[in-house]
């Protein structure tokens, strides 16, 4: 595995296309079971609203978790906005994972299933 400073030197701008995930795109690579959406969130914040198909994992717990994250899936990180996701995203990347952004984050998530369009989602 390619340490953090070998990571960084690495980069090119073209990795970035490839960091953020859509909605749409997201459910698509779900349904066929290639991904799986990682709540990066503290327990308060999932207790008072979640993603009930979602793996939770609160941020500050990672380090300590990475053995129940699959290694053969892309991990969709997800947070109210795509602050802490970012990081965790960052993290899981230097880790060795597949790891992506949700683009808008939770509550865009939240706010495109509304309306019916839970159904687009193979639970």
């Amino acid at each position: 595995m390619k340490t953090i400073d070998q990571q960084v030197r690495d980069f090119v701008l073209s990795d970035v296309s490839g960091m953020k995930i859509s909605i749409e795109d997201f459910i698509e690579m779900h349904n066929e079971g290639k991904a799986i959406l990682l709540d990066i969130r503290m327990p308060f914040e999932t207790a008072a609203w979640g993603v009930h198909f979602s793996q939770n994992i609160p941020y500050n717990e990672l380090p300590d978790r990475l053995d129940e994250l699959p290694e053969d899936k892309a991990i969709v990180c997800g947070c109210p906005k795509e602050y802490r996701s970012s990081m965790a995203k960052e993290y899981l990347r230097f880790k060795g994972y597949e790891a992506k952004t949700l683009s808008g984050g939770l509550t865009a998530f939240v706010e495109y299933l509304s309306g019916g369009k839970a159904k687009r989602i193979q639970l």
